[in-house]
């Protein structure tokens, strides 16, 4: 039997899918050991193999065949647009995607003008002001801190995800509209999904039972 390839994303996300794995009877000790330099982890009774990447990288992974099944945020999966088949929402890290700015910001959208927007998210920001709002904007790409932004002149508003929200208060923002609600989703590659769908449909059917459960 060949192994099935988890790629999950670091931090929370990884933790909380292995604790619904664990749930399922799937357990992978050797992840819990905080001072290993593995990168690699497997559990030989399921023929499972583990590993952990950044967000981004995870559709990447599934995409060329290097995982079988990614787990991964909406965001990213969205953003970096690969050839996956999303199968399964898990519900959990869920947050939102939104156009955020200072209360003065709002009328710039409403009334359709040219506006710089920062974001780490170009191919959504595109898609969505292109695509679904019909204005034209100019696309800042940052990496980190976007909230510094509009307060330093550098955009007129920003797109980013919102969790609680307390950082933009904390900042003078505000959100000014949502784009749309994001959680963790399993992908999986087309050709893993053709080779092992028994495995895989049946690995999805136990994961959605739990959290239908939960």
């Amino acid at each position: 039997m060949r192994y099935l390839t988890f790629a999950l994303t670091k931090g929370r996300l990884a933790q909380q899918t292995m604790a619904l794995l664990e749930q399922m009877g799937i357990s992978c000790e050797e992840m819990k050991d905080k001072s290993t330099r593995k990168l690699i982890f497997t559990n030989e009774e399921y023929g499972l193999r583990f590993f952990l990447a950044k967000g981004p990288d995870v559709p990447t992974y599934v995409e060329y065949g290097a995982a079988d099944i990614g787990i991964v945020g909406k965001d990213t999966i969205l953003e970096e647009n690969r050839k996956i088949y999303e199968v399964l929402d898990l519900g959990y890290g869920k947050c939102r995607m939104c156009i955020c700015g200072p209360e003065s910001a709002r009328a710039y959208l409403q009334q359709n003008q040219q506006i710089r927007v920062a974001t780490k998210y170009p191919n959504i920001a595109k898609d969505y002001f292109y695509n679904t709002r019909n204005q034209n904007v100019e696309l800042i790409k940052l990496n980190g801190s976007i909230e510094l932004a509009p307060i330093v002149g550098l955009s007129e508003v920003i797109m980013d995800i919102v969790e609680t929200g307390s950082t933009l208060r904390e900042n003078g923002l505000t959100v000014l509209e949502e784009v749309c609600p994001l959680s963790a989703r399993m992908v999986v590659n087309p050709v893993s999904m053709k080779m092992d769908n028994a495995r895989i449909t049946e690995l999805i059917h136990q994961m959605k039972t739990l959290l239908q459960q939960n």
